[in-house]
């Protein structure tokens, strides 16, 4: 049968449906995920096409999976970063939902705090286990849409679930006829679908659980989960670890919209960020994030990252606020007590601070030559330097003048007689063995005895 496809307005072939393949034994894709080896990228060298949806945004699992892998946060920390995230995603909500536990009274009373700030985004949503019971909750908090796990590689349906292919669909199924029961919106995660037979399995039940929500008219939205981080970006990967091949085929032989097609990834490869931005350039239109990307194992994919993958994708951050970034950062590390490497992107203490004395000088004559773009502009925070065995007279003159925040009429330069001493005492620390950087609080305090408290005013 020969339809116009809405994506692309052309003429598309739909004659062929895929059906469950009920297996006696399980397809563990052992030659991709030996597990005694490092796992191995296979190319089939199939192509499929770009089609970034006109809308893409983010979507925030903190409340949820990040909080799973951290001390719990407390009702007034999710009410504050609630806050603070809802600033960042702006107007338009491209921050447009974020997902909470509901079980303990604590989970419930940060709901209704959030609630009551009558916040148009993010969206309040939830995640609970598959139950009637649980469906009810969520429907007399007011909430329209939560999640719910349904697992989706043999890893799952046999070793963990003990059930055959059919069996565990029916299950799934089952369950997600009690949510429309209750009149909530559900959104099913696949678990593991990068190690799922995509054809095989995820195809045929994406495609019955299409079928039940048109029945219904109930959306459903499908959260993509590469929950080990198998997924990869490139073109013409195979199945299942193509993140361009999982998504186009979601959409292409279930489908999924769009705008009810969402990607979550973790990072235990480095590629969490990348698989994320793959997944808006092939289709779907949500990627789901945590804050600081703090999640299970090696985390979720950090939601600053996506702002800018974003920014850089549109062209534009549409009202999105990332000062808000370095204040969430703050708040993290001084309200909660969260340690953030200090080399992470965007929010680390590191991120935008140069240790090499010949980069500083470059920093000192135009910031633009060693500083990824505006950061005061941007995130509210200056361009740095750190002081150490390797730091020049440039590189100290520029930290004087930013810790001090002196203008130009009061900046000092590389021949300046207090940067010239501050550097010889420097180079006498290095010469009696010293390794270690330098402190703000060390440097203030000998250039206070070497200036004669030139900037104690300050």
């Amino acid at each position: 049968m020969l339809e116009i496809s809405s994506k692309t307005n052309l003429l598309e072939q739909k004659n062929y449906k895929y059906s469950l393949q009920d297996v006696a034994e399980p397809n563990l894709y052992r030659e991709v995920y030996p597990y005694t080896d490092v796992p191995r990228v296979a190319f089939n060298h199939r192509r499929v096409p770009i089609g970034m949806p006109e809308d893409i945004w983010i979507t925030d699992t903190s409340f949820r999976d990040g909080q799973q892998s951290v001390e719990p946060y407390t009702v007034k920390q999710i009410v504050d970063l609630y806050k603070l995230m809802s600033r960042l995603g702006g107007p338009f909500g491209i921050i447009r939902q974020t997902e909470f536990f509901v079980y303990s009274q604590k989970d419930r009373e940060a709901i209704a705090q959030c609630q009551d700030l009558g916040l148009r985004f993010p969206e309040i949503t939830t995640w609970i286990r598959a139950s009637k019971e649980d469906f009810k909750l969520v429907r007399d908090l007011g909430i329209r849409e939560t999640g719910i796990l349904v697992s989706c590689s043999d890893y799952h349906i046999f070793k963990k679930m003990k059930m055959t292919r059919k069996q565990y669909m029916d299950y799934y199924l089952s369950t997600v006829a009690e949510a429309f029961e209750a009149g909530v919106m559900p959104r099913c995660h696949l678990e593991d679908i990068t190690r799922a037979d995509f054809y095989g399995f995820v195809v045929p039940f994406v495609n019955e659980l299409m079928k039940m929500s048109a029945d219904a008219k109930i959306p459903v939205r499908i959260r993509a989960c590469d929950t080990m981080g198998y997924g990869v970006p490139y073109a013409e990967v195979a199945i299942p670890r193509s993140v361009p091949g999982i998504v186009y085929g979601l959409q292409h032989y279930s489908d999924v919209p769009s705008e009810m097609l969402e990607w979550h990834g973790h990072n235990d490869f480095y590629k969490a960020v990348a698989n994320a931005a793959t997944a808006w350039l092939y289709g779907a239109s949500g990627v789901n994030c945590s804050l600081l990307g703090i999640g299970e194992r090696t985390g979720n994919v950090p939601l600053e990252a996506m702002v800018f993958e974003y920014a850089s994708l549109r062209g534009s951050l549409d009202g999105m606020d990332p000062t808000a970034i370095t204040e969430i950062a703050n708040y993290f590390e001084h309200e909660m007590g969260y340690k953030i490497p200090p080399m992470t992107p965007f929010v680390g203490r590191s991120f935008n601070v140069t240790r090499a004395g010949i980069h500083a000088d470059g920093l000192l004559k135009d910031e633009e030559i060693y500083n990824i773009f505006d950061t005061k502009k941007i995130l509210n925070r200056s361009a740095s330097v750190m002081i150490g065995k390797t730091s020049g007279l440039a590189g100290i003159a520029y930290w004087i003048n930013e810790n001090y925040h002196l203008s130009a009429d009061e900046a000092v330069d590389k021949r300046d007689p207090l940067v010239i001493a501050l550097k010889e005492w420097i180079d006498k620390e290095y010469e009696d063995g010293r390794q270690t950087s330098l402190s703000v609080g060390e440097l203030e305090e000998k250039i206070e005895e070497l200036s004669g408290k030139r900037f104690s005013k300050l």
